[in-house]
């Protein structure tokens, strides 16, 4: 298994490119099942949790081809005979689910990632009954798929969960009044796919407003859909016959944003993000300015400049536009070595301070009361061997790598690659000491 080895003490420094999306690629994929007609993404990241998404779609019948610009091999296709092959992910993907011919989301495709259950709306849509495993992924919270059951059954779905697989059936779905009883990311693209072929209109109340979900949303309308409200917490969707094809390219990471960012900031470095846009982020830049960082906001770029020492900053997560949980992590690394106390409130999962405690081991002073962390800030950190939990928790862990003396070895490091693409040769090309070993 790969771990990951940081000499630390290097400011970052220079210029990177910014990936498409992890959390908007995810459910553009699955968008393609709803129409015949091929759909091509262009800007998808090159992650494990992508080519497990392709992997499912393709046992499914979908015919997905792959045209690589950042691979030299080329081309490749991939039908349900081979879907479970390893092949090298390209950053064009174009899918035909005019084949599809297995409504089945199998468990040991999906046991490790919770977006599988983003097929669930968009089987159940287009073929009227789908068998999809209850979904696993990181464990940092229950994070049930009850409200996708919900609205589903209240638009006519009859729905079962049994042997562990939730199993829904309706000849069309039908245009409800649906109100979630929590606001759920997933659980509002569900929905919204679903409804985009149901009879009437939908009206889903309490939706999520990540961007995650408007580029969905610009997706579906750029394939026939007719959607308003996207962006808002109330989204209207008029159910139409058909879908059609379209070409997309998948918004840029904001969560990969942050991390670079707070990474600049932990070092002390200086930093030019590129294929990015401040207009994601506005509750994170707020954050780091207040650290002291210098923060300029370009059209298609971001520049941060560190000061010498960071001010710790107090944060408390919430549902976009708020601050978001997946910089949670981040900030208490950069906050393990800022100059004062800060409080972190986590409002969303019940068990996301795990990365707490190997940040302890790396020197950190954190204390945790519940679902807070009082975090005082030291003036370094050591390195040492610590094992990540989640995905945003190995972010952490590489920024508290970066800044502690000495080396710091990280295991487990499998969660980063289904979020962060190429996230070592890009620190390399930062100045970090990084690599990967065996």
């Amino acid at each position: 298994m790969d771990k990951l080895l940081i000499a630390g003490g290097v400011p970052l420094a220079g210029e990177i490119a910014i990936s498409g999306a992890k959390n908007a690629a995810l459910p553009l994929l699955c968008a393609a099942l709803l129409t015949r007609e091929p759909v091509t993404f262009t800007n998808v990241p090159h992650l494990n949790d992508i080519g497990t998404m392709l992997r499912l779609l393709a046992q499914m019948g979908v015919k997905v081809n792959r045209e690589n610009s950042k691979i030299p091999a080329g081309t490749q296709s991939v039908g349900a005979g081979d879907a479970l092959k390893e092949v090298p992910l390209g950053d064009t993907v174009t899918l035909d689910a005019s084949g599809l011919n297995n409504a089945v989301a199998p468990y040991e495709m999906v046991k490790t990632m919770r977006a599988s259950i983003l097929v669930l709306g968009p089987l159940l849509a287009r073929a009227g009954e789908a068998r999809v495993s209850l979904p696993g992924g990181c464990a940092i919270g229950a994070r049930p798929v009850d409200q996708h059951i919900k609205g589903l059954t209240a638009m006519g779905a009859e729905i079962a969960v049994e042997q562990g697989y939730v199993h829904a059936k309706a000849a069309r779905l039908k245009g409800a009044r649906l109100f979630t009883d929590m606001v759920t990311v997933t659980g509002t693209e569900n929905l919204m796919m679903a409804a985009c072929l149901a009879q009437g209109e939908t009206v889903i109340e309490n939706a999520a407003r990540e961007p995650e979900v408007v580029d969905l949303a610009n997706c579906l309308v750029a394939m026939g859909a007719r959607i308003s409200g996207a962006g808002g917490d109330v989204i209207r969707i008029h159910g139409v016959e058909v879908l059609h094809g379209a070409t997309h390219r998948i918004m840029p990471d904001r969560i990969e944003t942050g991390t670079y960012l707070c990474a600049a900031a932990a070092t002390g470095g200086e930093v030019r993000l590129t294929g990015t846009s401040s207009a994601y982020l506005d509750a994170v830049i707020d954050k780091l300015m207040d650290t002291g960082c210098e923060v300029i906001s370009e059209r298609d770029a971001i520049r941060l400049k560190a000061p010498p020492r960071l001010t710790a900053t107090s944060i408390r997560t919430a549902p976009y536009p708020a601050f978001p949980t997946d910089m949670q992590a981040q900030f208490m690394a950069i906050n393990a070595v800022a100059e004062g106390t800060a409080v972190i409130r986590e409002t969303i999962f019940e068990n996301r301070f795990m990365h707490a405690v190997e940040l302890i081991r790396l020197g950190a002073d954190i204390r945790i009361d519940g679902n807070t962390a009082f975090v005082k800030g030291v003036p370094k950190l050591d390195g040492a061997t610590v094992m990540a939990t989640d995905l945003r928790a190995s972010a952490s862990l590489v920024i508290a790598g970066l800044v502690a003396q000495g080396e710091t070895l990280i295991e487990r490091i499998y969660h980063l690659d289904r979020g962060y693409e190429g996230l070592e040769s890009k620190l390399a090309a930062l100045g970090a000491r990084v690599r990967r070993v065996k």
